[in-house]
Order: structure tokens, then sequence, then C-alpha cells
């Protein structure tokens, strides 16, 4: 997608999702014509869109990033989104040489000694897969939320990702978790059970923990760093540049 035909689109979006439901959101994508991937983390939002794309825009791709070292309970989940909707959720992992790379220099659990070490894991199972999985496409889905943590407070429902050269779309921008919660109950979604064990955000078993009360949603990803602007990469600018040469 050019950058140009882009800003238009980013304009029509900003100016209609706000007086747009979930779904009819989705399906004024359709008539963009464009190739659309969908990126899931089976989380409770990822499961909101899930539910909703596949009828307001069947045409889109859905993919997970299976980090290898995901909870049981994510991986069952996977099979079981695709046996209630009839479809069929692309799985990218991590390149094997990168993984085994990785442990011969800072060891399997080497992320909690050092943030270089945890982004560089990050970019091994999640940031380089997620290149894959968006190869050739010119927008990306994704269940982003303002309400999320202070970092992502200020998410916009669209924008140029200026490293992938694509248009990257935040339907659930202005979603509260009681919008999601109550839009889960009444379509009896299928969600992870590890968020009423108090995970309301889920990553890799290693770096996630149940929130405390009064923390945010994302405090338990990477609850070992003091940087209150933890991100895995994945919706950071100028990450997957930082990845190192193959």
């Amino acid at each position: 997608m050019r950058r140009d035909e882009a800003n238009v689109l980013i304009g029509d979006i900003s100016c209609l999702f706000g007086t747009l439901p979930l779904e009819d959101r989705l399906a004024w994508l359709q008539s963009a014509g464009h190739s659309i991937v969908f990126t899931t983390s089976l989380g409770i939002e990822d499961q909101v869109v899930t539910d909703a794309l596949v009828s307001a825009l069947p045409s889109a791709r859905i993919v997970t990033l299976d980090t290898l070292r995901l909870f049981d309970e994510t991986v069952d989940l996977i099979e079981e989104t695709e046996a209630r909707y009839g479809i069929s959720i692309e799985r990218f992992l991590p390149e094997p040489s990168a993984v085994d790379q990785f442990v011969a220099t800072y060891g399997m659990n080497g992320f909690y000694e050092s943030v270089e070490a945890r982004h560089a894991c990050c970019g091994i199972r999640k940031v380089e897969p997620l290149g894959r999985a968006l190869a050739g496409a010119d927008i990306w889905i994704t269940g982003l939320r303002r309400g999320q943590s202070a970092a992502r407070g200020s998410v916009p429902f669209a924008e140029w990702d200026a490293d992938r050269e694509l248009l990257k779309i935040n339907p659930l921008a202005d979603m509260s978790l009681e919008d999601i919660r109550l839009r889960v109950a009444e379509r009896s979604i299928p969600v992870n059970p590890l968020h009423l064990r108090g995970y309301p955000s889920i990553g890799c078993a290693p770096c996630t923990r149940a929130i405390k009360p009064g923390e945010d949603e994302r405090a338990g990803r990477w609850w070992w760093e003091r940087d209150e602007q933890r991100e895995c990469g994945l919706h950071v600018a100028g990450a997957a540049s930082a990845l190192p040469a193959a």
C-alpha cells in the first residue's frame, strides 16, 4: 500500500470508527480491497476480534505467533477457537537456529538477567516471525486498546507502520475491558481460562504473572523489569530493524 493511499484511509477511519459498532468497523475494511492479516495472541481482546472477523471480514487471514513458550491453556485455545468458528489459524514459529543461538549466548531463561537478553528473545520468538506473518499484507489488524496500559493510552484507530510499510488498524482502541467482557458474555466467546485467575494480559509462560489489585492490565508482563514502557517489540517502532542479522 502506498503511504498517500494509507493517509486517506487513516482520515476516513479516524472519522468513522468512533460511530460504528465493531462488526461494521471490520466490514468497512472489506471495501478497501487489500490483503488483510489479523494477528491474534488468543487473549480476550483478540478473541473478540476473531468472533467479529469471521462474519464481518472473512477474507482476512488469521495468524498467531507460536513462540514455543506459550501456556498450555493458550495452545489449547488455538484448537478450540478453530473448531468453534470453523477457521484455520496460521502458526508462525521462531527459526530454530536463532533459538539455538540465543540459548548458547544467554541460556534458556537468560531473558531474566538483562533487558538486552529479553529484547533478543522477543525479537527471535515474536518480532521476526511477525515479519514473516505480515509479508505481502497491506493492512494489519490488532487487538490493541488504550486502556491496556499507560504506554498504549493514545492508541489510534489507524496508523501507518513505517517499518513494515502497511496500515495498522486497532478496531478495539476505544473499548474498555468491561466492554470486552460484556461481548464475551453475550456471545459466549471462548477465552483463555487464565483470565479468571488474574491474568488479563497473557504472553509467554515464563514472562507472565497474575496482576495484583490496582495494577494496570499489562503489569504482569516482564514484571521483573522497571521500565513502565515494557513491550515485546511487536508494536514498537524500529524493533524489526533492530534484529541482529541472520
